[in-house]
């Protein structure tokens, strides 16, 4: 049984020896372009060599373009997939989670229970950042009192 490649090859062999011809007739109206526009007589450059006036740099910067997908993209299509659905459904989350904004005031519509939990909050960092030199007034202060004679020590002592 025949590979595919096989069939391919043989249904394009008979257009081989039309473009072997063509491609030498370029090549050698190239090499007489070359010897009248003063350059010295030289052997015809091979149609495949990189220095060729057929071979432009436009395709060598295709080919330094094309190395970084062949080399980090194409072996990675599954991860690089699967990242960008990871994308994708960040940015829907996102897009969902925005706050209604007010057609009158342009501002954000908050509903009652964030505003509720926003104000406990406010109130927690409230106590939280109030000036300690002034104690609340709901705290009762320690009573400060003198010392007592300490005469009952040295009586136990002297016996």
């Amino acid at each position: 049984m025949k590979t595919p490649r096989e069939i391919l090859m043989a249904r394009h062999r008979p257009a081989e020896a039309r473009l072997d011809a063509i491609r030498k007739s370029v090549v050698a109206a190239v090499h007489l372009l070359r010897v009248s526009a003063g350059g010295a007589p030289s052997k015809p450059v091979p149609f495949d060599s990189p220095s060729s006036i057929l071979h432009p740099l436009w395709l060598r910067l295709c080919g330094a373009l094309t190395a970084p997908w062949r080399e980090l993209i194409l072996p990675s299509r599954r991860f690089w997939t699967a990242l960008s659905a990871v994308w994708i459904l960040l940015l829907i989350v996102n897009v969902s989670q925005r706050d209604a904004v007010s057609s009158v005031t342009g501002k954000a519509v908050h509903a009652p229970a964030v505003m509720m939990n926003w104000q406990v909050q406010q109130r927690w960092m409230n106590e939280l950042m109030a000036d300690r030199a002034v104690p609340p007034p709901e705290v009762d202060r320690p009573r400060i009192t003198a010392p007592r004679p300490r005469t009952e020590s040295h009586a136990i002592a002297t016996v």
